[in-house]
């Protein structure tokens, strides 16, 4: 069987968040499993270390507005990238400290014709293309649209992993006449979404499936509380909408052999555990009482992950001689509300903002509670790699969570965290 992925991000290669991750361990684990998988990225060259990195020699161009754009294909072991000059070769990978950039519409079109054109120039022919959010989304109909006079791209199957739906690709109806696609395509029943084109219902209208990374998120998405303007669509493809859960790379994760870690060790040996929670402790130069847990939040610092709940709670928190630590970046708001309680609780909460592979890894070895309050959780990472490392998540009870961790409960003294319902400040504490 042959499989394409093309994704916006995978590693080693581009990270910004766990679709990297998901896509990279993919990859290796098909081929582990003898498939011939294949992936596609875009190149972004300021991003991507180029060492193994070789021109395949292949190009693509087409006019666009009255503009050439030439894109080269560049190749290291089963990973293809498309070079597309200035499209890719910026600081960021979807926008910098301003926001998206303007032209993410041009960059991720442009990407999905030449992942098109560039199977043929290959004489590569999946069974399967999957693709990835709203960047790769416009794949299906591109494809449906070049079997019309092509045979080489009939029968392609395709299937569309929806990782998080609140990111659509939404923007103004007339970025339509950059994506070489039919005008009649813009109404309701189409890619018009409020007036505006949407990368992502077009995904979800020309793909044969739809995935996405929990069976609890498969069914919110179907509600208009979670459906973020696509519950209607989603309900009308429900029986081709798939929940199929995230996992981790226990290799990567494993705190028996992690070499992230000061001390190793095992459910049979914590000793290690203990050392790292003391060293992580230092190293941050948090107060932590005795007999107190440690308290940790990783990921991005933004609304959906519930951030303002914790900033409600910290004063609670604070009061009660309680301490956390932060790993991750994101809202300026949020930000700056971490900050200030930081300043004025000084020793009592540790924030990192650039993240780290390392200091994550020490994070979850070292604290005792990490913190996930998210407003919604397609599937969620955090949560797996805690209890792996022994941490207990206190986590609200939707998508991906709901699947992973047991609510304790109290009279038979079983579960694997804490989950509270409501989104609200009152139910996480």
């Amino acid at each position: 069987m042959k499989v394409l992925i093309v994704s916006s991000e995978a590693v080693p290669y581009c990270k910004t968040g766990g679709l990297a991750d998901v896509v990279g361990t993919l990859l290796r684990e098909l081929n582990a499993a003898g498939i011939d998988a294949w992936l596609f990225l875009p190149f972004y060259s300021k991003v991507i270390n180029k060492t193994g990195i070789e021109d395949t020699g292949l190009r693509y161009a087409e006019t666009i507005k009255g503009k050439v754009f030439e894109g080269a294909l560049l190749r290291h072991r089963k990973t293809y990238f498309v070079d597309a000059g200035y499209l890719f070769d910026r600081d960021g990978i979807y926008g910098d400290d301003s926001g998206d950039y303007h032209d993410n519409h041009l960059r991720y079109s442009f990407f999905c014709r030449a992942v098109i054109y560039f199977l043929k120039a290959l004489n590569f022919r999946p069974d399967l293309i999957h693709l990835n959010d709203w960047q790769t989304a416009l794949i299906p109909l591109y494809l449906r649209d070049r079997g019309l006079d092509d045979a080489f791209y009939r029968g392609i199957a395709t299937v569309l992993t929806i990782h998080n739906l609140g990111y659509q690709g939404v923007f103004p109806a007339e970025t339509i006449i950059t994506l070489g696609i039919d005008k009649s395509l813009f109404n309701p029943e189409g890619i018009e979404y409020y007036g505006n084109v949407n990368f992502l219902k077009a995904g979800i209208l020309f793909a044969d499936f739809i995935t996405t990374v929990s069976r609890k998120y498969a069914d919110e998405i179907t509600t208009a509380e979670y459906g973020f303007g696509l519950d209607g669509v989603l309900k009308k493809r429900k029986g081709a909408v798939f929940g199929i859960l995230n996992g981790i790379d226990s290799s990567t994760w494993s705190p028996e052999h992690d070499r992230f870690i000061l001390r190793n060790y095992s459910v049979g040996d914590l000793r290690g555990r203990a050392y790292c929670r003391f060293r992580l402790i230092r190293e941050c130069k948090v107060e932590v009482r005795g007999g107190y847990p440690v308290f940790s939040f990783i990921g991005r610092i933004a609304s959906q992950k519930g951030v303002d709940l914790i900033l409600k709670i910290l004063p609670w928190m604070m009061d009660r001689g309680l301490s956390l630590i932060v790993l991750g970046t994101g809202e300026a708001e949020l930000e700056k509300g971490l900050k200030k309680f930081s300043s004025d609780y000084p020793g009592r909460i540790y924030i990192k903002n650039n993240f780290s592979e390392p200091f994550a890894h020490a994070l979850y070895a070292g604290s005792d509670i990490v913190l996930m309050p998210s407003r919604y959780e397609p599937c969620g990472l955090v949560q797996m790699i805690a209890l792996r490392y022994g941490a207990i998540p206190v986590a609200r009870n939707t998508g991906g969570i709901s699947d992973t961790v047991e609510d304790y409960d109290v009279f038979d003294d079983t579960g694997t965290g804490f989950l509270f319902d409501d989104f609200s400040a009152s139910s996480l504490l």
